[in-house]
Formats: C-alpha cells, sequence, structure tokens
C-alpha cells in the first residue's frame, strides 16, 4: 500500500492511514474479508480514541457534577467543562467565552433562537427568511414560531444545479419587516457550500438590523470559520458531526444580542435568585443552560477541537477536495450514475440516483459488501421536491476517508446495476 502523507504534528509525519488508525471502529475486522468503507459521514462521524478516552477518565477519575460543588472532584470537572468552551469560542474565533451556550446540537441551538429570540421579537406580519437548500431543522422551528406570532415565512429560492438565487436578496429582505434570517452554510442533502461571508454581506446592507443565523453544522470540520469576521449573530453546530459526541452542540450568540433574549428553559443553575414571586435570571450563557449538562459529552467535545486543530482545518480540508474529486470522476464513469445537485462550490459529499434503482435497494446492497453510506431524503423534502426526485443515495466523506472507499463503492454499484439487470 503507498503511504501518503497527510500532515505534521508536534513534528511527526502522519500519513492517511495513521489517521485513520485513530478511530476504532474503522479498525474492525474485515466482514467476509471486505473491509469496513464508512462514507456518511454528513449524518455522523467517527469518534478518534483520544476523545473515547478523554470521556473515559473523567467518568473514571473525576465524576461530578459542574459549578455546585466546592469540593474537589466537583472543581476539577468544573475547569474541564469551563476549557470545553473556551475552546469552541477559540474554534471559531467568539470574541467572548462567554457568548458560548451548550446544547443538545445544532436542532436545539436553532430551536432556542426561534422561541427565545423569535417569541420576544416577532410580531404579527413580520418575516424570517431562509433557504431552499435547508435541513427540516432550519424550517419546522421557524413554521413553528411565525405559525404562533403570525409571521411571515420567505425563502430564497434555488437553480436545477443547487445554487441559491442571491439576486433574489434584494426583494426578500425587507429593513424593518425581515427579522430574522437563518441560513445553512453547507447544505446536507447535495453538498453546495453558500458563499456564506457574500451573503451577509449583502444581507446587512439591505437591512443592517436583521438578525442572521448561520446553520453551520455540515460546514463546522471543514471549513475554517470566523464569527466576528462573518458578522453573524448566531451560529449553530453540533458536535457529533465533528468527530465528537452525540447529544451537545453550540449555540454561539454575540453578547449583546443573548442579553436581550429570555430563557426557554426553565430550572436550576439559570438563575439568578428565585422566590414565589418572581425569578430573576443569570446573565448568559448559564441563562440559556438550564439543568445538570451533559457534562461528559461537553468535556469530548473540548477534546474535540484540540484533535482538530493538531490535524489542522487546512490540511483536512485539502485531503476532502481530493477524495471528493477522485469519487466524482470515479462516478462519473457509472453510465447509470445520475448526480443530484451540481453546486458550483461543493463539500465533501455527493448525491445521486442509480437509474431503476431505488436508493434503499442499492443502499442494502453495499451494506451487503461492508459500504455504508445514507438513502433517502436526508430531513431535506424540499430539496429532494426541487430537484424531481423522491430519495438519493448520499457519499460523504472524512479526514480518515481513503481512495480504496471510493473504489469499493463504484465496484458495489456496479455489482447493484448488475443484480437489478437480470
Amino acid at each position: 500500500m503507498i503511504i501518503q502523507v497527510f500532515s505534521i504534528i508536534n513534528g511527526m509525519i502522519y500519513s492517511i492511514d495513521s489517521i485513520r488508525e485513530q478511530f476504532p471502529v474503522l479498525m474492525q475486522e474485515p466482514l467476509n474479508s471486505k473491509r469496513f468503507a464508512f462514507l456518511d459521514n454528513t449524518a455522523t462521524t467517527q469518534k478518534p480514541l483520544e476523545v473515547i478516552e478523554t470521556m473515559n477518565r473523567f467518568y473514571k477519575e473525576h465524576y461530578s457534577s459542574v459549578k455546585r460543588g466546592v469540593y474537589r472532584l466537583s472543581e476539577k470537572t468544573t475547569q474541564a467543562y469551563e476549557q470545553a468552551r473556551r475552546e469552541v469560542a477559540h474554534f471559531i474565533r467568539a470574541a467572548d467565552e462567554n457568548e458560548i451556550i451548550f446544547t443538545r446540537g445544532t436542532t436545539e441551538s436553532i430551536n432556542l433562537v426561534a422561541w427565545s429570540y423569535g417569541r420576544r421579537f416577532l410580531k404579527e406580519n413580520d418575516e424570517i427568511l431562509i433557504s431552499a437548500l435547508e435541513h427540516h431543522a432550519n424550517i419546522v422551528p421557524w413554521q413553528l414560531i411565525a405559525e404562533e406570532r403570525q409571521a411571515k415565512l420567505r425563502v430564497i429560492p434555488m437553480d436545477d444545479e443547487g445554487n441559491l438565487l442571491l439576486d433574489t436578496l434584494v426583494d426578500l429582505i425587507k429593513p424593518g419587516v425581515t427579522k430574522i434570517f437563518s441560513i445553512t452554510h453547507m447544505s446536507n442533502s447535495i453538498g453546495t457550500v453558500n458563499p456564506i461571508a457574500e451573503i451577509i454581506k449583502r444581507v446587512r446592507e439591505l437591512s443592517p438590523d436583521t438578525k442572521i443565523l448561520i446553520d453551520a453544522a455540515q460546514s463546522i470540520c471543514h471549513l475554517e470559520i470566523d464569527v466576528q469576521k462573518l458578522d453573524c449573530d448566531f451560529l449553530a453546530f453540533s458536535a457529533h458531526k465533528m468527530y465528537g459526541p452525540t447529544g451537545v452542540g453550540v449555540l454561539y450568540g454575540k453578547s449583546a444580542v443573548l442579553e436581550s433574549m429570555p430563557p426557554w428553559h426553565g430550572g436550576g443553575e439559570m438563575i439568578s435568585q428565585v422566590t414565589f414571586e418572581k425569578t430573576t435570571y443569570a446573565a448568559p450563557p448559564a441563562r440559556f443552560e438550564a439543568g445538570t449538562p451533559p457534562i461528559a459529552e461537553v468535556i469530548g467535545l473540548g477534546a474535540t477541537i484540540q484533535w482538530l486543530n493538531k490535524v489542522g482545518l487546512d490540511v483536512i480540508k485539502k485531503h476532502e477536495h481530493e477524495i471528493t474529486e477522485y469519487a466524482l470522476q470515479s462516478l462519473q464513469k457509472i453510465p447509470e450514475v445520475r448526480f443530484v445537485g451540481t453546486p458550483q462550490q461543493r463539500g465533501p459529499l455527493i448525491s445521486f440516483t442509480l437509474k431503476g434503482i431505488h436508493p434503499h435497494d442499492a443502499a442494502m446492497i453495499l451494506d451487503e459488501e461492508n459500504i455504508a453510506v445514507r438513502s433517502g431524503h436526508h430531513c431535506a423534502q424540499p430539496v429532494m421536491d426541487r430537484l424531481g426526485v423522491p430519495a438519493t443515495l448520499r457519499a460523504s466523506f472524512g479526514v480518515y476517508t481513503q481512495k480504496w472507499e471510493v473504489d469499493r463503492l463504484v465496484e458495489s454499484l456496479l455489482r447493484a446495476i448488475r443484480l437489478f439487470k437480470n
């Protein structure tokens, strides 16, 4: 096997193989002599041993709750928990660690903004703007709050290739009316990478007071993000899509905006003082972190960011681009393959169909070959409807993806085609 140099970390040369070896799930025994090819990284990512061991050490060595104890274990756990907040703030270049709120994931982060900011500031006939590329998690919360507040939901349309028609912003953005603009950075269904800096600049010029939320669930471990340079009001992402644990996510919010928002969950820790007559609330981020948090998962997120920093997002981006281009060229050689979405800028995923074969059937055959891909509408039914397909196969790539996995995918798709022809 040819070893490709991948990165230099702490003076040591790393190869793709050595990166892959850090992920226990990927090193499992072959199934019927076929190595495991994991090509569903858009749905979730595998976890490096470093993250797993960090979480295990917490449970084995200093498990306790945070912020509520003065004993040694609690103090150590609180320090690790808050260190993770600082890691996140530095990772996305936030101005202050108190702009970082821990949630259960991207979905909860978006819901928090919808039900806190939206309920406080939206009124009848105000408008919320999203795009035609959104995941259901960036559609449904806005529909719910719009219905409650009698506001209106507007949508930026897209073309047949999956690119947003950004010239429509002039008509869609209305000063004093468009209160919230929420948009994905990278589409989970077809891979479109939106020119987010350009979009935010246009929105700011058209309506300076519109609050902007970026869904960074798919971009957070592929592209460098600087929230201050972007000038977004909110940014949401999940740990499990960036080689971290499930059950924890992040909402970044500008300090002044967070201060203006009421809590959306009530309970312990988010209060300043409680009486039976009245409760006053803590300052952010505590105001939005009611109850005992997912402590192990937050500490695991901190370890994940440290791991990503060691590898380097620039290195990851370069590797994933090479793999994606290799996969596009390889899949183009199969006459039965039809790509769904051919965006101007693509992230590390490819959505496609096979002529005469339902995506679910193809995915089952790939599973027999020990290959994991996703089939379905990918929680993006409006995208599928716009492009005229009920479902697609989706192959998505990560830091550990190797070319032999793409080769195995192509071979197995050809097997599926032969089976359905007979």
